[in-house]
């Protein structure tokens, strides 16, 4: 029988962090950032947002420019709101390496002084970036304010595409980790009052990730090297960190994630990759897609591939560790159907 999974937008048993409270993330058309002595966080996206509110609690005010699935951030383009909205920021949080390159345009325009945090720079893959195998061992036994810094000095400005380069890193575990504990150092030299609330809200986040984590791992024990066909690439890091193999041409996702069209020699390529049976699941990204990526999950479900829907900003209710959560469930329960 054919099949979609779909993740689901509430997961019952996701797990709770005992924060100082959690500030809302507010549209920017309606940004309160700052109030009442808050610290004044604006991020390009709400999944950035989300990490930040998890960190800061009650302490933190922020405001995400991109609210809404419907919004591509490779495509958006930013209002004077946005502008006014960086203008008041004391931290800012991007994504980098081209995919949310609205935000330089805003910092500049803006005049803002904020500190920036782009969490490209936090992944292992990252040019410049120090091996995050050994980083990553370094700071398990580290305090947030004692390991942030490390990462500082990766090369580039996390701002330009890089061809070759995966910029979905809110997708991978260790750098999302790794960019919680430069958030709480950062907000900890902006605040230093509630420094020790924002290091015990990380250590907390921290913890959950590494939950998420493990249920990675027991799916790597499962089925690992298992096929997957992303039509583009913004679940790479979580399937590879399931131990999952993807098997798209690069010219596939590549050409999709473009918004060009997929080449028919790639399309027939793909085609008779899902007609070979050797394909277990594949994940389509709602927010961007076209005639080819239709063809291909169409093909899928008549082969009775299970075909997961992964977005780039958060659904309607989700937090950032409940999505990825809800998103990993959804790939376990796909890979036993």
């Amino acid at each position: 029988m054919t099949r979609r999974l779909l993740a689901p937008l509430v997961l019952g048993a996701a797990s709770v962090l005992a924060l100082a409270g959690c500030a809302g993330s507010t549209p920017a058309s309606s940004s309160t950032a700052g109030a009442d002595g808050t610290v004044a966080v604006v991020a390009s996206t709400d999944v950035y947002g989300s990490i930040a509110e998890s960190i800061g609690g009650d302490f933190v005010t922020v405001t995400s420019i991109i609210t809404s699935p419907t919004q591509d951030p490779h495509e958006y383009e930013a209002s004077a709101q946005d502008q006014l909205t960086l203008k008041g920021a004391q931290l800012v949080i991007e994504n980098g390496a081209g995919y949310d390159s609205f935000m330089e345009s805003l910092i500049d325009a803006s005049g803002s002084d904020a500190e920036v945090l782009t969490a490209v720079e936090y992944n292992h893959d990252y040019p410049g970036a120090e091996s995050h195998d050994d980083a990553h061992a370094d700071e398990a036994s580290a305090s947030p304010s004692e390991s942030a810094d490390d990462h500082d000095h990766a090369e580039g400005d996390g701002h330009d595409h890089i061809e070759g380069f995966n910029e979905h890193v809110w997708y991978d575990p260790h750098t999302v980790e790794d960019l919680a504990k430069a958030i709480a150092e950062h907000l900890g030299e902006l605040a230093p009052d509630h420094a020790a609330d924002f290091t015990a809200n990380a250590d907390a986040f921290v913890q959950e990730i590494a939950g998420l984590e493990d249920s990675l791992g027991q799916i790597e024990a499962k089925d690992a090297g298992a096929k997957v066909f992303v039509t583009e690439p913004v679940p790479v890091y979580l399937i590879e960190a399931a131990g999952l193999t993807n098997a798209t041409p690069n010219e596939f996702s590549e050409s999709v994630e473009e918004g060009q069209d997929v080449p028919p020699a790639t399309l027939l390529e793909s085609l008779q990759l899902i007609d070979s049976g050797e394909i277990s699941l594949m994940i389509v990204n709602p927010q961007t897609g076209g005639a080819e990526t239709t063809q291909v999950m169409d093909e899928a479900e008549a082969k009775g591939i299970p075909v997961l829907e992964f977005t780039e900003t958060l659904p309607e209710g989700q937090t950032y560790l409940s999505w990825m959560q809800s998103n990993i469930t959804a790939l376990s329960d796909a890979l036993a159907a």
